[in-house]
């Protein structure tokens, strides 16, 4: 597992029962796919921006009780009618998404954090709809790991999202530790890069140990799969604090080293 965007959460696990597989990998289609349009080859802002649209019209005819025409959404709402699932995360979603089209910068962390509380914070919830939780701490520990995971795959890919002409680092923080684009535009960790790159590990962090708990909480193979996403972001942020912060020279990933930790940690929490 790479704590990466739409990689964060559990794709056709073996750890996952039957009945919930194929509504994991619908649910992953839709934002991967939705992801991959504001994302991904050379298409123009408005282009990008009408697929997104068509992917909400689609949504919406979901929500009238229609049948969609793409065989991807079809697939969806099938699984969304069989689960009871509901609407509002693919809303949220659509919604991120389309920000990431015109938007590239963010004030503050407020501004990053109502971004990840659409672009990740769904996908949490809509995990836990899937097993019949439905409780609001429940769900807001879910929405915790999600955003946190949203925010260290931020920290992971800084020189990544450069070349995307995006900076998901808050530019209040930048400029308070005098970080300016040309220092990461240069892959430079020196200055105050490591002091800047210490406040987002330790809210990323904080934010994971509130959410942690519900790890231990759900039984069986969900808790036991949420109990390994956890572990995973936690693991990345040690790399991300004992490197300093620097994500230039060396991109923190999850080693097989790091994955046996992870299960025996994950199987002796139950």
């Amino acid at each position: 597992m790479s704590v990466d965007h739409y990689e964060n959460f559990p794709v056709g696990s073996i750890f996952l029962p039957r009945r919930v597989r194929r509504a994991v990998h619908a649910i992953y289609h839709f934002a991967r796919t939705a992801d991959d349009i504001a994302d991904e080859g050379d298409a123009s802002a408005e282009e990008r921006l009408a697929a997104l649209s068509a992917l909400r019209a689609e949504l919406d005819a979901i929500a009238r009780g229609e049948t969609p025409p793409s065989p991807m959404m079809q697939a969806l709402s099938a699984e969304i009618a069989r689960h009871a699932l509901p609407l509002p995360p693919f809303y949220d979603l659509l919604s991120a998404f389309s920000q990431d089209v015109v938007k590239t910068r963010y004030a503050d962390f407020g501004e990053l954090v109502d971004y990840c509380r659409r672009s990740a914070n769904p996908v949490g919830r809509l995990m836990l709809a899937l097993f019949g939780e439905r409780d609001a701490r429940a769900q807001a520990m879910s929405d915790g790991i999600c955003t946190a995971l949203q925010l260290i795959n931020f920290l992971q890919d800084v020189a990544i999202d450069w070349q995307k002409g995006r900076v998901y680092l808050p530019q209040a923080d930048l400029a308070h530790f005098r970080v300016g684009e040309a220092q990461i535009a240069a892959g430079d960790a020196g200055g105050l890069w490591s002091a800047l790159m210490k406040k987002q590990i330790e809210r990323a962090r904080k934010m994971l140990d509130a959410g942690a708990p519900l790890g231990r909480r759900l039984g069986g193979r969900f808790g036991f799969e949420l109990r390994l996403i956890i572990l995973g972001g936690e693991r990345i942020l040690k790399k991300l604090s004992d490197a300093g912060g620097d994500v230039f020279a060396h991109r923190p990933q999850l080693t097989a080293r790091d994955w046996a930790y992870m299960l025996w940690r994950a199987l002796r929490a139950r």
